[in-house]
């Protein structure tokens, strides 16, 4: 068998990329799982041998320092090969038999096996804040190609050229693991972007970005003639509640945590913890230490921060309590400072996201304060819950709150920070995601570009390999 060769150049027109993925999709469906794990380790292995050229264009465009890169670049390949390796040991399939039985209760039961197929192409929206890890090669495309999916990435303006370069190391090394042709392909301009959403090729979408931006690509991915799922990872204040027993026996800890945690990054993180409870607002405040913030992202990002900030802080009830100068020409990191009885009077102050270095202090006098404020929660990536050293009926109270309204429940640990595994769950109800009943890190992540099919009494020879006896 020859090498195929991924010959549409880089970027290619929204026809010329879809036309591509729309002939790999047969190829792709019919590739076993083996081979699929073979693309995402080529995938992998040419990423890391690349990344003497692709570090340093990263490092120009995202003003992100090499430290972080060199370690979203290891994120990226890693969880290509934790999809290779999964697909390998047959644990991403998902396969169901029910033998006929005569004797079944509801009447005679034929043989039915389900299993799950590729949806078809997906349109991948790279993220501004993830050059790598949620990027060209990033988690939607790494679970999109193991679920036998062709690729089509919309490249970020943010880093257009390191999109590029990457796009080009992913389609060699594909072509090298003799995949179909087609099957990966990039694409750059917002309105390029849009007609690719309204394209009845596409059969699924993966975004990561603003829950403004998320919003009217999903609204135009259901208002097709022929609706596709919409997967947006879109916005989350990501509240933090910490427990008078967390105060009492680690406030000096949780204070220092806190400070990292919100400034990680510049605050240019989807679970950046954007509000936090506190018992004691004032002693809190005092303990946190200084943090300053670094460089962020682009200026469009910078100027929408400051514009967030500054709407906040000119709000009813509340105040700036701390303004941690940048050594350098960065943007100031800053904590604003409200009460629990403003937040009830205009819910909106713990909902509104400061995509940066900022987040909002809120003093409460009683957890049944937290409580009525979490029972009218929006939808969030994650809820943590600072708590004693051992878990009491507060905190036990808290995270059972936090369950109902966050994808991913923490104790005493902070929502910075969100690992590949199995288990990973990253997602929430709206605004923090179009589609709460998936996750988009993880293993599971491949299940958002499947779907089941089940074969009713079809002879062995017709069915999926998985599904034979």
């Amino acid at each position: 068998m020859n090498t195929p060769r991924f010959t549409a150049p880089i970027p290619a027109t929204p026809e010329a990329a879809l036309a591509a993925a729309h002939s790999a999709v047969r190829p792709a469906r019919l590739t076993p799982a083996a081979d699929r794990a073979r693309w995402l380790r080529a995938l992998a292995d040419a990423l890391d041998s690349a990344a003497d050229t692709l570090l340093p264009v990263a490092r120009e465009e995202s003003h992100l320092p090499v430290g972080r890169l060199t370690g979203e670049l290891a994120r990226t390949t890693f969880q290509a090969r934790l999809f290779a390796d999964r697909l390998a040991s047959g644990d991403l399939t998902d396969a169901r038999i029910d033998h006929a039985d005569q004797q079944w209760p509801m009447g005679a039961r034929p043989d039915i096996r389900r299993t799950q197929v590729p949806i078809g192409p997906v349109l991948v929206f790279a993220a501004s804040n993830f050059p790598f890890a949620f990027s060209v090669a990033g988690g939607d495309s790494v679970s999109a190609l193991a679920a036998g999916c062709p690729v089509v990435v919309k490249a970020h303006p943010g880093h257009p050229e390191l999109s590029r370069l990457t796009a080009r190391v992913v389609t060699a090394a594909l072509a090298e693991a003799r995949a179909p042709e087609g099957l990966f392909g990039l694409i750059e301009g917002e309105q390029a972007g849009i007609d690719a959403v309204q394209d009845p090729r596409t059969k699924a979408v993966g975004f990561t970005g603003s829950t403004h931006g998320g919003r009217v690509l999903f609204d135009l991915a259901t208002r097709r003639p022929d609706p596709i799922p919409f997967y947006g990872e879109l916005g989350a204040t990501n509240p933090v509640v910490v427990t008078p027993a967390g105060w009492t026996e680690r406030g000096p800890e949780i204070a220092k945590g806190f400070a990292a945690s919100y400034t990680l990054g510049s605050g240019q993180f989807c679970t950046q913890p954007g509000v936090i409870f506190v018992p004691d607002a004032d002693a809190f405040l005092t303990a946190v230490p200084a943090a300053p913030a670094g460089p962020m992202l682009n200026d469009r990002i910078e100027a929408g921060y400051l514009r967030a900030l500054g709407e906040m802080a000119s709000r009813p009830g509340v105040e700036v309590a701390a303004r941690i100068e940048s050594p350098g020409q960065e943007p100031d990191s800053v904590l604003l400072r409200t009460t629990v009885k403003a937040v009830l009077e205009d819910p909106s102050l713990v909902t509104t996201e400061v995509f940066g270095p900022a987040s909002l202090v809120v003093g409460y006098d009683s957890l049944d304060e937290v409580a009525e404020v979490l029972d009218g929660y929006p939808g969030s990536l994650t809820g943590s819950v600072h708590g004693g050293r051992d878990l009491d009926a507060d905190g036990a109270r808290v995270l059972d709150l936090l369950s109902e309204h966050a994808g991913r429940v923490i104790w005493n640990e902070w929502p910075t920070g969100v690992t590949v595994s199995d288990a990973q769950q990253h997602g929430g109800p709206w605004p923090a995601t179009t589609a709460p009943t998936t996750t988009s890190v993880g293993t599971a992540a491949i299940q958002r570009f499947q779907r089941p099919v089940a074969y009713q009494n079809v002879p062995a020879a017709g069915l999926p390999a998985e599904l034979r006896d």
